[in-house]
């Protein structure tokens, strides 16, 4: 028993002989018929013996006590962007496997507003943070972070020196130049996304890169950096044909940004792809709906190694970043 007479975690797993992380692991879990975290006959155990000793948990106290609960953090750059809810599903149903759950908030790509949100998740005592809108042009604010002690990383996007779990977005980059390479096409426009974002930044160095090695000249290839919708994708297509004439092929870093881009061409008077190539990013759902040739990212995947690597973050495991690897889903937008 404790000192106060209630009876206490450590009190349980010293008479079940078990260890005070397994006993709070299969207590804390939403599902108590559960046998993720020990047998089934443990789990019943457990759970006698908690209802015959009355133990109760007082969530508030134990996050107090290790200021850490079960509980994990997640900022998105935006919630209306599939892309990142197929990640946060990865998330959450990771957080379920490792006795967590999580909350989600959205940033909007805003510095002051991920600070805000952030002290007001770090108030709830969370076991950790995920963040999904990093800025290449703002590194400061996890390096303030860094110093409170929190285990945290990065999905989807990265910055140097942070632990993150991304796409190898270069190498999709790179996988698409290649693609349309196969196709003939000698001149490309570029959609490059938001600026400061690094899937942008590091799709657009791959395509590039593969165009350059492949004798492509710099004045064959144009690109504008704009945002991930399909609206910025008719601005900065539009921005294309005004600076360079029609490309022979596009490559979208979003597929978003892709189908904006075949509306402003339909427009114009163009067709994909019978005067145009267009490849996108990402492989939606609404990608395969019309058609359209796509990088597939490993969206729910990253989710998913995001929250087993917290938990280990958690658990004070020594962890490395991850990129996981993409592949070209052709369809016809690319078909000669």
């Amino acid at each position: 028993m404790g000192t106060t007479g209630t009876v206490t975690l450590k009190d349980l797993a010293a008479a079940l002989e078990l260890s005070p992380s397994t006993v709070s692991r299969v207590l804390n879990d939403p599902d108590e018929g559960s046998s993720r975290w020990a047998s089934a006959e443990t789990v019943a155990r457990i759970h006698r013996l908690a209802n015959e000793l009355n133990y109760s948990r007082n969530p508030h106290a134990a996050s107090l006590r290790t200021s850490r609960s079960n509980m994990v953090g997640v900022i998105a750059p935006s919630l209306q962007d599939y892309v990142f809810a197929s990640i946060y599903e990865g998330i959450a149903r990771q957080a379920s496997t490792r006795g967590y759950y999580s909350i989600v908030s959205s940033s909007h790509d805003d510095e002051q507003r991920r600070r805000a949100l952030t002290d007001q998740i770090l108030d709830r005592h969370v076991a950790g943070l995920i963040f999904g809108d990093a800025h290449l042009d703002s590194p400061g604010f996890f390096a303030d972070f860094a110093k409170r002690g929190v285990p945290y990383l990065l999905v989807s996007r990265r910055l140097p020196g942070e632990l993150s779990v991304t796409c190898d977005d270069y190498a999709g980059g790179r996988i698409a130049a290649e693609h349309l390479l196969g196709t003939g096409r000698t001149s490309f426009g570029v959609l490059a996304g938001q600026a400061g974002a690094s899937t942008a930044q590091d799709r657009v160095a791959g395509f590039i890169d593969a165009l350059t090695e492949a004798g492509i000249p710099d004045s064959r290839i144009t690109a504008i950096y704009t945002n991930f919708d399909a609206v910025s994708g008719r601005e900065a297509m539009a921005g294309i044909l005004d600076i360079a004439g029609v490309p022979e092929a596009v490559f979208a870093t979003n597929d978003f940004a892709a189908i904006g881009a075949t509306g402003l061409l339909r427009e114009r008077g163009l067709r994909v792809p019978e005067d145009v190539l267009m490849c996108g990013f990402n492989d939606t759902p609404l990608a395969e709906g019309v058609n359209l040739t796509s990088v597939r990212s490993p969206m729910e995947q990253m989710g998913e190694r995001s929250m087993a690597m917290l938990a280990d973050l958690a658990d004070g495991k020594q962890l490395e970043s991850e990129a996981l690897m993409p592949e070209i889903v052709a369809r016809a937008s690319t078909r000669r």
